[in-house]
């Protein structure tokens, strides 16, 4: 970075870097070593995080951090960068420049008194080489195949590099030099000794060059007679010439050998095509030809009936369902008497909508077009919850394959990692992509069904590139029939990463991009480190990273390091996005390899628990695990549940045995049994995302780790084309902000600005200064921008359809140094409305977080660009009544990420348990004044200071997670924040742990009794939706049944306070089989910080992800300090200006700690108004009926007609099925009633009210 050239060549470190100069440390870091130095006048020289060969100088003074950039000018000069119209100072180096400002005066905050020396860390023997395996760490791969021992050819007595041209010429410079000397001075023109010398270092390549002409004299025979002459005659020239001529000869043959391969391919290309003229047709090629066709999958199923309806038929009816993928075609046949069949044929259009249950793993609702107007559902009940994903995926295929959209709304992508352990691959490896072997696969009716998209990381691969793709290839032509294209490989020694597309999808690739890290030893070797592929499909961008971290079960501090030099360094993707690091810049992000993170248990204990096949208290003690539990790293990243065994370290030959020791020089090396393979992901809010499968092996062997397989379903944009055209100013869609404010983890007082980004926009566009400053706690910096302060942004298309999709970067940063203090992404979707609405998402930088936002925004969207479609992903929903309520009743949706509850939603949900607000009209502030009060331990409430002035949920080491309040299990299908007394308590039971979820309401996983909760995808805002009570309620041993995900999308959670709880839900505390409710949110100041020592394993009530654990045990905070809890005390007292004071209310978790009050719905703050929202309230009544697709014609005579011109007709069975069935009625229907009906989107409950308010009007007016 820097430290390049300086004035005059000299460098601009000095002869020696000066110890207070600490390279690439980042802000964050060196504001940790100031406040640590803690005396006015101490500073340090670090990089630049802004601009590449900038230096930042920071200076400590009165407890703030004062940061000036030091800039080089085109000669290489430095200078501190000074205001304008101020004659900058000019020195060659830093030692320099900074020697000026040890004296006084000299223009800065304070004089340079007490230089903050680095920290010389000392050279440990840290030999990271393949896991104990090797003495040597593997050298990087030979160009050619390395897949086969060198046989008794193998020359061996070429000499090394070493003895080549740098020793001979060195023996030429000391010795016959002078001779050569000599012979200039009595006025020779030639130098016979540096020619002998040059003779004796080409030797090699003059045998080279010979063997190369020697190959391509047969292809010139053939494709170009005249340069074959040629090269016949050369080779036969240089046998005979040697001496003098030997070296121009040889520069000859280069010259020779250059023109032919620049011209042989030409030649043969005209060639063939001559030769294609003449022959006969050939067959097309294969890359042309289909897939095997899907044969027709029938699944036995029972029909699911009511009791009511049990009296009238009897026992449950048994059905086949048929499903023809090719075809386009479901068949459902009913068994009837004697042996007679009656079967009803449904077209793919025909079937309107699939509906899975959640709390029933097995059954499944499907909504058949029956007439015109007429639909009907028949639920039923399949053999597995395998089977109906199955089912599932098949129509999803079906749908897919006859729809009639020219790009695809989803593909399905295979992820696969591997340590190969430094030996070629058996022949077969089709289980791998096949997903078959052990934990979470696909039903074998759609296990060989091809993906789009296949990926292949590996480490200690010792075949070559070309060999390991062609050998890929080759293994799924062999089980697809299709010639998958190879769009990208990269390579860092025996670390690779191959990515292949479906031959259709070819075109929709682009903007490929390929990058890699080396954290081996020093960072300059590449035995470890990253290779990392990115590119577009259609208008969604793709991440991979394939790692393989540092090895050995200690070394967990220098695995967390490696994974942030890998954050930082890697360079993929957009490279206008260099403010934000890569988990940032991708709609999904996807991060596998040999992680190589272990198991903290006596190897006998691993052992016992694998045999009887209990992974979650293994779980518990896996140290990926425990490290995202501190937010150490991969910050909100999502991991499916882990169903599968240890995938290291295996005796090679069997999947038997573990064998974890082995006899060293140093001693005895233990290698416990560890999932080491991983795969996780990131993903944009408000995407679609499911992961499928996740497992390994158990087949292949040649390794001591098992290969490790995934499979996704991902939603994707196409490339937007308007077809209204360009929009002119009465259609221009804007993204307005009415107000910005965040908190930065800073010890400085500069001024800060926003930058926006987003591919909707055409360059990014910057805020001016912030206008509002305060400070309650040295550490922490409150900042707000007024909408005079911020821009409007216009995007470049205006149609809804395209905005939905769109996203928005922000990174907030400071006016000293140009430096980003934090950055987060905004999902469009959920701001679009003439009503602005709140988001609220956390800030993070360089992988850690460094704050939080908030504001209000809104997008509005002409009404002439409303018309949008239906999503296939959103095909598939979740059945609303099947989350354990009563059959009948409205169970609450959680809507997260920027989407928030409206009261009445609440008081639907609990009933008699509290009022809630009518009044449509109140405000934000109205809403979230009561607050609700938590009985402590003794009874007693506890007053807690305002969550978004609480900074205990920033990166402070040490400040344990508080318990938020417990509900009921039957009403909380929600997270319950960490407890620091939760490691008195039993020991989790296994249903506490959780697992990711799908993340969409298409397909979310259910809640399995015995394996646990789904774990939450986590997404840049915040943790998922789909969140059981796991802190409080596995700390008692209990489980939580089903829950209800009423998003399609990548909702993640808000990570902010919720909405007040009525009065009466604060009653039921009582009747809650927890014994001891903890106080919402106790004073930081109660907190006791345990004495040092061993502690016990730490008891992981919740998922292993981003924060948000069940229980915290001693062991979780071990880096505690007083002085952080203090600094959280006293900011936890401050108020915003301007706002009246709050009763107690739920910070957000503690770095992202998942958060919950009982009730899914109530996890939003603040609720959105419950006004009826206005898609275009500010434009006139004929703009907004002047599109048939966005409002209620006068011509529309059916609901059915109604929701199809608005592109909304998957919700007219709901509708109908609850008395909607007559459009002079639906001006009185309710968002509650919507709900009831099945519309859980927001947007598309806004565009349905808008239609039916704006039809109003018109009727008024008349």
């Amino acid at each position: 970075m820097a430290g390049g050239g300086g004035g005059g060549g000299v460098s601009p470190l000095g002869p020696a870097p000066p110890m207070w100069y600490h390279r690439d440390l980042s802000r964050a870091a060196a504001e940790e070593l100031l406040a640590r130095a803690g005396r006015d006048g101490s500073f340090l020289v670090r990089d630049s995080e802004s601009v590449n060969g900038a230096y930042a100088l920071c200076v400590l003074f009165q407890k703030h951090v004062h940061t000036y950039r030091i800039l080089p000018d085109d000669e290489g000069f430095l200078a501190v960068q000074t205001s304008q119209g101020v004659q900058p100072k000019r020195f060659k180096t830093l030692p320099e420049l900074v020697s000026l400002y040890l004296q006084p005066s000299q223009g800065l905050v304070t004089t340079l008194l007490y230089p903050v020396d680095r920290e010389e860390t000392a050279i440990s023997d840290d030999r990271d080489y393949s896991d104990g395996e090797d003495e040597k760490p593997p050298l990087p791969p030979r160009s050619a195949s390395t897949s086969t021992p060198p046989g008794p050819d193998t020359p061996t007595d070429s000499p090394p590099a070493a003895n080549g041209l740098s020793t001979i010429s060195h023996e030429y410079l000391k010795g016959s030099y002078a001779l050569d000397l000599e012979a200039v001075k009595q006025g020779a023109c030639a130098l016979p000794h540096l020619n002998k010398t040059l003779v004796a270092s080409c030797k090699r390549l003059n045998g080279e060059v010979d063997k190369v002409l020697s190959g391509l004299e047969i292809l010139s025979k053939v494709f170009d007679q005249q340069s074959a002459f040629m090269v016949s005659k050369m080779i036969q020239q240089s046998v005979n010439q040697g001496g003098d001529q030997e070296l121009e000869n040889l520069v000859t043959k280069l010259a020779i050998l250059k023109d032919l391969l620049s011209s042989i391919e030409k030649k043969a290309l005209k060639a063939l095509q001559d030769m294609s003229l003449s022959s006969p047709c050939s067959p097309p090629p294969l890359s042309m030809r289909h897939s095997k066709a899907i044969p027709v999958q029938a699944f036995e199923v029972k029909l699911d009936v009511y009791l009511a309806e049990l009296t009238k038929i009897g026992k449950s009816q048994k059905y086949t369902l048929s499903v023809d993928v090719e075809g386009g075609r479901l068949v459902v046949m009913k068994k009837v008497k004697d042996n007679q069949e009656d079967w009803t044929t449904f077209t793919h259009d025909k079937i309107r909508q699939l509906i899975k249950s959640q709390r029933v793993q097995n059954k499944l609702g499907i909504v058949f077009e029956k007439e015109k107007d007429k639909s009907q559902r028949k639920d039923f009940i399949f053999a597995s919850a395998k089977k109906r994903e199955a089912f599932c995926q098949l129509l999803q295929l079906m749908k897919n394959k006859h729809s009639n959209q020219d790009e695809p709304d989803m593909i399905s992508i295979f992820i696969g990692t591997w340590n190969m352990g430094s030996v070629p691959s058996p022949k077969s490896v089709a289980s791998w992509v096949l997903c078959r072997g052990l934990g979470k696969t696909l039903d074998e009716m759609t296990v060989t069904i091809p993906h789009d998209l296949y990926v292949f990381g590996t480490q200690e691969n010792s075949v070559c590139d070309r060999e390991w793709v062609e050998s890929l290839r080759a293994m799924l032509k062999e089980q697809t029939e299709l010639d998958y294209k190879p769009i990208a490989v990269q390579t860092l020694w025996n670390i690779k990463i191959a990515v292949l597309v479906k031959p259709e999808h070819e075109n929709r690739i682009s903007h490929v991009g390929m990058s890699s890290v080396k954290t081996g030893i020093a960072n300059t070797l590449g035995n470890k480190g990253a290779v990392g592929v990115s590119f577009m499909f259609n208008g969604t961008s793709f991440g991979f990273v394939n790692c393989h971290l540092t090895s050995g079960n200690e070394k967990i501090a220098r695995r967390n390091q490696n994974y942030l030099d890998i954050l930082r360094l890697l360079s993929l993707g957009d490279k206008q996005l260099s403010s934000f690091d890569i988990s940032l810049r991708f709609t999904h992000l996807f991060w596998l390899g040999d992680l190589n993170y272990r198991l903290d248990m006596d190897i006998q204990e691993i052992l016992n628990y694998i045999n009887r096949k209990e992974f979650e208290p293994l779980l518990k003690v896996d140290q990926l695990n425990l490290e995202r539990e501190k937010n150490k790293v991969f910050l909100r990243f999502a991991e499916e549940e882990i169903s599968f065994p240890p995938t290291y370290r295996y005796e090679r030959g069997s999947r038997d045995t573990y064998v974890w020791q082995k006899q060293k020089a140093t001693g005895m090396r233990t290698n416990v049994p560890s999932w080491c393979d991983r795969i996780l992901w990131k993903s944009y809010p408000e995407t679609h995302i499911v992961c499928n499968s996740y497992g390994c092996t158990d087949d292949i062997v040649t390794s001591d780790h098992s290969p490790v397989f995934a499979t996704f379903e991902v939603g994707v944009t196409s490339q937007f084309v308007s077809k209204k055209g360009l929009p002119k100013s009465s259609e221009q869609a804007y993204i307005e902000f009415e107000s910005i404010e965040a908190i930065v983890k800073t010890a400085s007082r500069t001024k800060f600005f926003i930058e926006f980004y987003s591919t909707c926009l055409e360059e990014f566009k910057k805020s001016y200064e912030n206008d509002s400053q305060s400070s309650d706690n040295v550490n922490f910096l409150r900042v707000g921008w007024s909408n005079k302060q911020l821009t409007t942004l216009k995007p470049l298309l205006s149609e809804i359809e395209y905005l939905q999709d769109q996203h928005l970067l922000l990174t907030v940063k400071s006016l000293d140094g140009y430096e980003s203090y934090g950055e987060c992404v905004l999902a469009l979707k959920s701001m679009i409305g003439s009503t602005a609405q709140q988001f609220h998402t956390y800030l993070s930088h360089r992988g850690e977080e460094t704050g939080n936002i908030r504001g209000s925004m809104r997008v509005r969207v002409p009404s002439e660009r409303m018309g949008t479609r239906e999503r296939l992903y959103e095909w598939i929903s979740v059945d609303k009544d099947e989350t354990g309520g009563p059959k009948g009743k409205s169970t609450m949706v959680s809507r997260v990420g920027h989407e928030y509850v409206k009261p009445s939603a609440v008081r639907k949900q609990l009933g008699e348990l509290g009022k809630l607000s009518e009044e449509g009209e109140r405000s934000i502030k109205e809403d979230t004044a009561a607050r609700p009060k938590q009985d402590t331990a003794d009874g007693d409430p506890s007053i807690c200071k305002n969550s978004y002035n609480n900074p205990a949920y920033y990166i402070l080491e040490g400040v344990p997670n508080q318990s938020a309040a417990a509900l009921s299990p039957e009403l909380l299908p929600s997270p319950t924040s960490a407890n620091p007394q939760a490691a008195k308590a039993p020991p989790p039971s296994a249903g506490a742990r959780t697992k990711p979820p799908c993340t969409t309401s298409a397909a979310s996983h259910p809640r399995r009794p015995m394996t646990g909760h789904p774990v939450r995808a986590i997404s840049e805002e915040g943790s998922s939706e789909d969140d059981g009570g796991a802190g409080v309620a596995g700390a008692q041993g209990g489980g939580v049944g089903g829950i209800t995900v009423g998003s399609t999308l990548n909702r993640p959670p808000p990570d902010f306070p919720p909405p007040p709880l009525p009065k009466g839900a604060l009653e039921m505390v009582a009747e809650a089989p927890f014994t001891k409710p903890r106080p919402l949110y106790p004073d930081l100041a109660e907190v006791r910080i345990p004495a040092a020592g061993p502690s016990a394993p730490l008891p992981l009530g919740e998922g292993f992800r981003r924060g948000g654990v069940g229980g915290v045990g001693a062991g979780a905070l071990d880096d505690q300090s007083c002085s952080v809890l203090q600094m959280a005390k006293t900011l936890s007292e401050s108020e915003f200006p301007g706002q009246p004071p709050r009763a107690p209310s739920a910070p957000p978790p503690l770095r992202g700690q998942p958060m919950g009050l009982g009730l899914d719905a109530c996890r939003t703050f603040p609720p959105r108004n419950p006004i009826t929202e206005s898609i275009a309230e500010d434009m006139p009544e004929e703009a907004l009926w002047g599109s048939s697709s966005s409002s209620l014609s006068v011509g529309e005579s059916s609901v059915g007609e109604w929701l199809q011109r608005l592109g909304l007709e998957r919700y007219e069975q709901g509708l109908l099925h609850n008395g909607w069935d007559d459009l002079e009625f639906l001006s009185d229907i309710t968002e509650e009633d919507l709900e009831e009906a099945g519309v859980l989107d927001p947007a598309h409950k806004r565009i349905l009210l808008e239609s039916l308010r704006q039809q109003q009007q018109q009727q008024q007016q008349k």
